[in-house]
């Protein structure tokens, strides 16, 4: 049986191909470390693809500025139907709706009995932490796909309760499996709560999620930054405040205007590694996100950081970048006493709770980021207009089963 996925080939493209039908191992292949081929995954399932998301984290790759390798099938947001099940598998069955968290993890190492999942200690021989189509995460076959393989389904997989109930809300279902648990995490960790004035850098996807996330926690005002008049245009549909950076090289002036006060309670880093200065003939700057938002942060506030940030960008502008290394004023978080909290976002803490606000419409999630559908075939021109900046969250539909 063929199995048509979203492959990297290169900086700036990426083509629909056969990788073939998914079993219940991990086969040696591009991005699979020697000592991680072959194992054997009887706890796993085969999931027929209903909705698989384009993401910004994969943007990163096909721009080139990782160490991804061609050959890499893409796509850590999944959500599929059950059509096998492994011999140890106890408790997913055959024909369940199911959401996948991007994070790999087993369920039995220290950090997963933590709820660390995001850095499960098992699944990657590399270093702690696993998932889908992405470098240096395992090798795990990405589900940008018609089918996939997932391992340790009975800990991982999230089973939607009502089969027709979740097809009538899969445009928001499908971001339970990263965007809406990213965001809410940067949230989350950010300290927001009743009240509180946010500020969100990027709105991207990841962005647009935490910004909403936050008006759930109970925020008074969210304000959104970003260089695209069309993004800030999305996050304004929703209730947010915003700045466009283009046009304003101060930042806590523009807070300034919106609240009385040039601060904020809290902030989230949704932007990442690829950033830019601001003003209106910025030009890149890895740290300037993570300096500006402890800039508008008030002393004791605490900065969410579900923006990506790697250990090798071969597409950097310098020789420090490149290794991961910037220029973060660490001496001013230092003296206004902030917390700092970073890394991938552990989804099992979320997607749970999340599933429920989404099932009793608290939460709008797929208006929020502008759900797009679209099918497999249209995927690479998805990424070039993602790349573009469109202010939309593409949704691939390899079968047809949304549109049907």
């Amino acid at each position: 049986m063929s199995n048509k996925a979203v492959v990297y080939q290169g900086p700036g493209k990426v083509e629909v191909q056969d990788i073939g039908y998914p079993d219940l191992v991990l086969h040696e292949g591009p991005g699979v470390p020697p000592s991680n081929a072959g194992r054997k995954c009887e706890h796993g399932v085969i999931l027929k693809i209903i909705t698989t998301n384009i993401c910004g984290s994969d943007q990163h790759m096909v721009r080139g500025r990782t160490t991804a390798p061609k050959g890499l099938a893409l796509g850590h947001e999944i959500t599929g139907e059950v059509v096998e099940v492994g011999r140890d598998v106890e408790f997913i069955k055959k024909g369940d709706l199911v959401s996948v968290p991007f994070n790999v993890a087993c369920g039995r190492c220290k950090l997963c009995k933590e709820q660390k999942t995001h850095i499960c200690l098992n699944v990657n021989p590399e270093r702690p932490g696993g998932a889908y189509g992405y470098v240096d995460m395992g090798g795990w076959v990405g589900g940008q796909s018609e089918y996939v393989m997932v391992p340790y389904a009975d800990f991982q997989l999230l089973a939607f309760p009502d089969k027709e109930q979740a097809m009538e809300k899969i445009m928001d279902l499908t971001m339970l499996s990263d965007i809406f648990p990213t965001g809410f995490h940067g949230a989350a960790s950010a300290g927001v709560r009743p009240g509180s004035t946010v500020y969100v850098a990027g709105a991207g996807p990841v962005g647009l999620a935490a910004a909403h996330s936050a008006q759930l926690l109970g925020a008074s005002v969210v304000i959104v930054g970003d260089l695209n008049e069309q993004r800030l245009k999305q996050a304004e549909s929703f209730g947010c405040e915003t700045v466009n950076l283009t046009k304003h090289d101060s930042l806590g002036e523009q807070i300034e205007q919106i609240l009385g006060v040039p601060e904020v309670d809290c902030a989230v880093d949704a932007v990442g590694f690829e950033a830019s200065g601001h003003g209106p003939e910025a030009k890149e700057a890895p740290a300037t996100v993570l300096n500006s938002i402890m800039s508008v942060t008030e002393a004791g506030g605490r900065l969410g950081i579900p923006g990506l940030y790697v250990t090798e960008d071969p597409g950097a502008s310098d020789d420090d970048a490149k290794q991961g290394s910037l220029k973060i004023r660490i001496g001013l978080g230092w003296a206004k006493a902030h917390t700092f909290v970073t890394g991938q976002t552990p989804v099992m803490q979320y997607h749970r709770n999340l599933l429920k606000l989404i099932l009793s419409d608290k939460a709008q999630i797929a208006k929020a980021v502008n759900a797009t559908l679209i099918s497999l075939d249209d995927a690479p021109k998805g990424y070039q207009d993602f790349d573009k900046g469109a202010a939309k969250k593409f949704v691939i539909d390899p079968h047809g089963s949304v549109r049907s």
